[in-house]
């Protein structure tokens, strides 16, 4: 790989052969030397989950003069890990996971292993954005996130993220020409609710499914949730310190007494 042009390490959590990672690779490979590492399978809903307990995997599966390919059998948060830390041959420029299938918004950013991977990420001190698109369609319009990753990569590139930041991009799912524009917001309240299913198998013993809870959408001016819905690109600026500042003071004076 050329050391004159940027590295970008990509990666998703709906597998390698993912139409969307696919996509992505093909728009960024005008922009620096792209290196792939991406699970074997889909691995949706994860979040941060990491290997401990079995070997890692990796396989070639491509590689050119601007592009390789690898599959991994861990999680998104494990590709990027092993991508940084033992297949690239310098620290990367930039992270991208996604492009992810469905939106992720409001309590999707807890489970997302497509944000998870960009998280990963910013905590190995690289500039990291996760990219949605918001889309139930056998066809989407991965060519309007193609181009929203490849200008914010542009951006990025030249004015780096600091403090372990990472960004959560969300686009609808229109052609570019229909995109409002861009906001920048904050994580909106989208949750489930609902009974998790339990059916009995052929022996008669319980078991439980999960995934026929709904969403509950909260529309919130400024949020993520309220942006994507009015038809833009929403970038949530997300942090790997999740420490609530704001209750520190209260916690100080009401809890430091707690064992005396």
């Amino acid at each position: 790989m050329s050391r004159e042009r940027p590295l970008i390490l990509l990666t998703n959590d709906d597998g390698y052969l993912a139409r969307g990672l696919n996509a992505l690779k093909e728009a960024l490979l005008e922009l620096g030397d792209i290196l792939v590492i991406a699970p074997d399978r889909p691995r949706s809903s994860i979040s941060n989950a990491v290997t401990l307990h079995k070997p890692l995997r990796v396989e070639l599966i491509h590689l050119s003069d601007a592009c390789a390919v690898y599959s991994c059998n861990g999680t998104p948060a494990d590709c990027v890990a092993l991508g940084i830390r033992a297949i690239c041959d310098r620290m990367p420029d930039l992270v991208i996971s996604g492009i992810n299938d469905g939106e992720n918004v409001g309590d999707d950013i807890i489970y997302s292993g497509t944000v998870a991977a960009a998280v990963e990420g910013a905590l190995h001190g690289v500039t990291s954005f996760a990219i949605s698109i918001a889309s139930k369609s056998s066809q989407p319009h991965y060519e309007t996130a193609c181009e929203v990753a490849v200008r914010l990569s542009q951006y990025l590139l030249n004015e780096p993220l600091q403090d372990r930041a990472v960004l959560n991009v969300n686009v609808p799912d229109v052609p570019i020409s229909e995109v409002k524009g861009v906001a920048i917001t904050s994580r909106g309240k989208k949750r489930y609710v609902g009974r998790i299913e339990m059916r009995y198998d052929p022996q008669g013993r319980p078991y439980y499914w999960r995934g026929s809870e709904r969403a509950v959408i909260e529309d919130e001016e400024g949020s993520d949730v309220t942006a994507l819905m009015q038809g833009y690109v929403s970038i949530t600026p997300l942090q790997a310190d999740n420490t609530a500042f704001h209750l520190l003071p209260f916690l100080k004076e009401r809890l430091k007494s707690l064992l005396t």
